[in-house]
């Protein structure tokens, strides 16, 4: 069920993306640039550097390193609309960072998780195949997200009839998934519930400012920093589900620490974009 929610998600995010669209991005790539840089590079080194601070269990480490190393989720489109953000940056960063999310993603887990010393001990007792993830990764979202261009491309007709139906059957399908990494894990998330929160809380306030700190830097325009502030924010949570229950056999304190991303960065994400909703981006 992740494997099909997750294409789902993917090949309606690929909808959204027209030409015009992308090439406006590109015209002035500058903000693209800093973005990829803020979700690929900042936020997986800001999450180690947390974690030696922090010193959680492996486990719940582990599930850090791997929810920051994940590229842009879905609904990061849906709250750049709603926080007046440049909406085609945030479309453009989620559908670029999910294609190279195929590189990014095994590498900084790997780099990470092997950099630490206590979740380098759980690495080494699963033996991962790294180009198993990879391939998982290219068929989850690569595929979908090239069906998608597709679709948009020869068959435009059919986007405004079926556009809202993928997003909504795949925002609930997500929910269960979500409801259902709690259920398997609910012992541990009680015993842990009060960490998990602190951590969670702290980790996502952390890719929000880093997005924005890094637009500020760049001397962006604020609809450019409010959306690089949600990108990096928001990330794919289901693609993380998905490995941990693919090749960890769904290890409680990863499990739960994704589950609870996925569920927090929605919080988070719409907390932010009501407050930005009463400013002029301008």
């Amino acid at each position: 069920m992740i494997n099909i929610t997750l294409a789902l998600i993917m090949f309606g995010i690929a909808l959204d993306l027209s030409i015009d669209r992308f090439k406006k991005v590109l015209a002035l790539p500058r903000s693209l640039i800093i973005g990829l840089i803020s979700q690929l590079i900042v936020l997986p080194l800001g999450t180690f550097l947390l974690i030696v601070l922090l010193e959680p269990i492996p486990s719940i480490a582990l599930g850090m390193i791997l929810v920051a190393s994940c590229p842009g989720g879905n609904i990061s489109n849906f709250i750049s609309a709603q926080a007046k953000a440049n909406v085609e940056l945030s479309i453009v960063m989620t559908v670029i960072s999910s294609l190279l999310a195929m590189i990014f993603t095994p590498i900084n887990f790997a780099f990470y998780g092997n950099l630490y010393k206590p979740t380098q001990s759980i690495l080494q007792t699963i033996n991962l195949d790294w180009m198993d993830i990879v391939q998982t990764i290219g068929m989850i979202i690569i595929v979908p997200i090239i069906i998608g261009l597709l679709v948009r491309n020869y068959y435009p007709i059919i986007i405004p009839k079926i556009a809202s139906k993928i997003r909504n059957s795949s925002m609930l399908l997500f929910l269960l998934i979500v409801l259902g990494a709690f259920v398997a894990n609910w012992k541990f998330f009680i015993d842990w519930i009060g960490v998990i929160f602190f951590l969670v809380l702290l980790h996502n306030a952390l890719a929000l400012s880093v997005g924005y700190i890094l637009g500020i830097l760049g001397r962006l325009p604020e609809k450019n920093k409010r959306s690089l502030s949600i990108e990096t924010g928001i990330q794919n949570s289901g693609l993380g589900l998905l490995l941990i229950f693919t090749f960890f056999d769904g290890l409680g304190g990863m499990a739960i620490v994704t589950a609870w991303w996925g569920i927090w960065h929605i919080i988070a994400g719409f907390t932010i974009a009501y407050f930005w909703n009463k400013t002029d981006a301008q």
